[in-house]
């Protein structure tokens, strides 16, 4: 689907890559450690993965050997799952060789893009899908760390903040088949453009329209407020095809290296 005659290639490429790297919301402990070139989490309240990621390294070719190491001994240190993004602005030129030599596990991710406007038609009565409150972000939380087989204490802490601070964009959606929970997913909310992330459906409802249901209440919510756009960083195997089947375009691919 095109993406507005009236926005650049590179003014796209910024709502894909770069707003997607402030999508967070700091628990007590997390660390972010920012310098030029550099933008990292460190969590150690979320052992199994979230809140742990190089988001952005753009790392001067003498010293990007030393930086790996000294990074991965710290994630290794603290028994963290996480994540190096390697985007496209990313430095050196062979950061995923480097990394890969390392023995971390590479897959890859699509920086996707769609007008927010004339979101697919619902998928029928089955399929429901609301936004989370206080009411149900427990039940949120469970069906999200069953998803993705994680455990639900640290999560449900986390998806507590992120309600206390709706003020800083984040939202949460619950899809519920025949009234069962059966899918989660969240957005954040950037001027131009809302992210969106953490979509799973629970193995016994997978093909069922789930996913489907919550691209597009997410959809409808941003254009309800006049956000033009949504993004998405998708895996190249799993929920990008579903996306482009929903009109989302394509503007680059990049590798994601992660230690699990």
């Amino acid at each position: 689907m095109p993406t507005g005659d009236l926005e650049t290639r590179n003014e796209r490429l910024r709502e894909v890559l770069v707003a997607p790297r402030r999508a967070f919301i700091p628990l007590p402990d997390t660390q972010v450690i920012e310098r030029t070139g550099w933008l990292q989490l460190v969590t150690p309240s979320l052992r199994q993965g979230g809140l742990n990621e190089v988001a952005w390294s753009a790392l001067d070719e003498t010293e990007a050997d030393t930086v790996i190491d000294e990074t991965l001994e710290h994630y290794r240190r603290l028994g963290l799952r996480f994540r190096w993004n390697v985007g496209p602005d990313s430095r050196p030129a062979d950061l995923a060789e480097r990394l890969a030599r390392r023995g971390l596990r590479q897959s890859e991710v699509l920086g996707m893009i769609r007008e927010t406007e004339g979101a697919p038609a619902d998928t029928g009565s089955d399929v429901t899908v609301e936004v989370v409150d206080e009411r149900t972000v427990e039940e949120f939380s469970r069906t999200m760390a069953e998803g993705w087989e994680m455990d639900p204490a640290p999560l449900a802490a986390y998806n507590r903040t992120v309600l206390a601070e709706s003020g800083r964009g984040h939202r949460l959606f619950l899809a519920r088949y025949q009234g069962t929970p059966a899918g989660t997913a969240g957005l954040v909310i950037f001027e131009r453009s809302v992210y969106l992330l953490g979509g799973v459906v629970l193995p016994a409802f997978r093909g069922r329209g789930l996913y489907r249901a919550l691209v597009t209440e997410r959809l409808r919510y941003a254009a309800e407020r006049e956000i033009p756009f949504a993004t998405s960083h998708a895996r190249a195997n799993t929920s990008a095809p579903l996306l482009e089947r929903l009109g989302f375009e394509t503007l680059c691919r990049f590798p994601v290296f992660s230690n699990d």
